[in-house]
């Protein structure tokens, strides 16, 4: 783990920098880059990362370089946290505000971020906000959407791994001293690179602050990548990364795996797998074989009972050797007890 400095600059330079990390956004980034020249607070700096995109979306963002005022660098595709890392190391700002593409800033972001930093703490980390879900329009889903997920502020290991963080960088002010001494976002990662990166300032000694407002609008469609193979292979290598970072200790009666590590990864794992034969996926044996590699994982685990290794790795026996037709058929008819009873123990 990294020892963390003490920041003596928080409290004199309130500089900010907005990054936008952009591959081939063009139908969606004229709006992001707007919420951000309409802060109430501009930013000190304002770069877009342009990671690799195509000849004609390059053009396109140079477009609108030439249209709005904002720093443009270009890089090769190495995916949004590499991209992230990118506009952040080219900073001189003391804090942080990452947007993605597809997502807008609401007009008092940066000041009601600002206004939420302590006034004496030298090891601070990051402040997370609420933030409002909505279509690929803008149009308002859902609101409140953190404050109703998890415990705020983040203060026990287990709360971090346990289920999904809710700390999205676009909503966020992060010190870029304590981003630094983390090395940043994991490139490796393109889904869950926010949890990891939050996961080890925490674990670096940094603290963090919840604002109970939304501060941001986070657009979810089909081409997020929430919704991509991309996230289900990212998912299944922080799986692998929180397994290894947090083994099971008999001693002290820590059983992450059990306790944490497993209950939050079981049912999105089958979930992704079923839905995979439901949609006639071209991944779909990819998605399978992860939940295989996981169901090895957990059979594997002296601390995990042998009743939920045997369900599990029943459900994957059926999805491994099944006709596709003859699994979704037990599924849907209340008449297949065995399946319906595995299917209710994870889903």
């Amino acid at each position: 783990m990294n020892k963390p400095t003490v920041n003596r600059s928080y409290s004199k330079d309130k500089s900010v920098a907005v990054i936008i990390p952009f591959f081939n956004g063009a139908q969606w980034v004229e709006r992001a880059i707007q919420s951000v020249l309409n802060q109430t607070i501009k930013p000190s700096e304002f770069i877009i990362v342009n990671d690799g995109s195509s000849a004609k979306e390059k053009n396109a963002i140079e477009f609108f370089k030439s249209k709005y005022h904002f720093q443009l660098v270009h890089k090769e595709n190495g995916g949004q946290g590499s991209a992230r890392n990118f506009g952040a190391n080219i900073s001189r700002s003391n804090y942080l505000c990452f947007l993605d593409q597809d997502d807008f800033f609401l007009p008092t972001h940066i000041e009601d971020l600002l206004n939420a930093l302590p006034s004496n703490d030298p090891l601070f980390g990051f402040v997370y906000a609420d933030l409002y879900i909505a279509d690929v329009d803008g149009k308002i889903i859902f609101s409140d959407c953190v404050r109703e997920r998890g415990h705020h502020p983040k203060r026990s290991i287990v709360d971090l791994i346990q289920r999904d963080m809710f700390v999205l960088p676009s909503a966020s002010i992060i010190s870029k001293e304590a981003f630094d001494i983390v090395n940043g976002f994991d490139p490796q990662f393109m889904g869950y690179e926010d949890d990891d990166l939050f996961l080890r300032i925490y674990r670096s000694g940094y603290s963090n602050y919840f604002l109970d407002k939304a501060v941001t609008v986070w657009c979810i469609h089909s081409e997020s990548t929430s919704y991509s193979i991309k996230m289900v292979r990212s998912r299944f290598k922080y799986f692998k990364k929180l397994t290894e970072s947090f083994p099971d200790d008999h001693s002290r009666a820590l059983y992450f795996f059990r306790d944490c590590i497993m209950p939050r990864f079981t049912k999105p794992f089958i979930f992704e797998a079923i839905q995979s034969l439901k949609t006639k996926n071209a991944n779909s044996q990819e998605i399978i074989q992860m939940l295989k590699d996981y169901s090895v994982v957990v059979s594997k685990n002296p601390y995990v009972s042998e009743k939920q290794k045997d369900k599990l790795q029943a459900l994957v026996w059926m999805l491994d050797t099944l006709p596709p037709k003859l699994i979704l058929m037990c599924f849907k008819f209340s008449h297949t007890k065995i399946y319906q009873k595995l299917a209710r123990s994870f889903l």
